[in-house]
């Protein structure tokens, strides 16, 4: 394990109960990560969403993965120097994710970010996030740094 949550704290801005990393399980400078998210079921939102079936709402797998990627460009902003030794804050730009599998309150998601182009404070990735071995979402999304 490469970060924990506390030190996820020191790259990005979200604080419980809006931050969806656990753990970085692998980093490469400029191209990747993997990360995961433990779906405690006692997070709120399974109370509500199905409470007799309680899955992971869509938007906020969408939402791990962007903070996963937005990760990425934390730690490489930190590694260069630029980051100032402040979390970066990137808003998500544009999402194209689409759901494979259905996940479920105490399942282990693991959230893969492949950055495949970076230009004018812009970051574009290649996402998926995996659940079980299985695909559970794939797709693209953009982060915006915020100025």
């Amino acid at each position: 394990m490469i970060l924990e949550r506390e030190e996820i704290k020191n790259y990005l801005p979200h604080r419980e109960p809006f931050l969806f990393v656990d753990s970085v399980e692998e980093y490469e400078r400029g191209k990747s990560i993997r990360a995961r998210l433990f779906l405690d079921p006692n997070f709120g939102f399974f109370r509500g969403h199905f409470p007799e079936n309680p899955i992971m709402p869509g938007i906020l797998s969408v939402e791990a993965l962007a903070q996963a990627c937005g990760l990425l460009v934390a730690l490489d902003a930190a590694e260069s120097g630029k980051s100032g030794g402040k979390p970066k804050i990137f808003y998500l730009a544009s999402s194209n994710v689409k759901f494979k599998k259905v996940v479920r309150a105490g399942e282990t998601l693991e959230l893969v970010g492949r950055m495949t182009k970076s230009f004018g404070g812009l970051s574009q990735f290649s996402v998926e996030s995996l659940c079980g071995g299985a695909v559970a979402a794939e797709g693209s999304l953009v982060l915006a740094e915020a100025k």
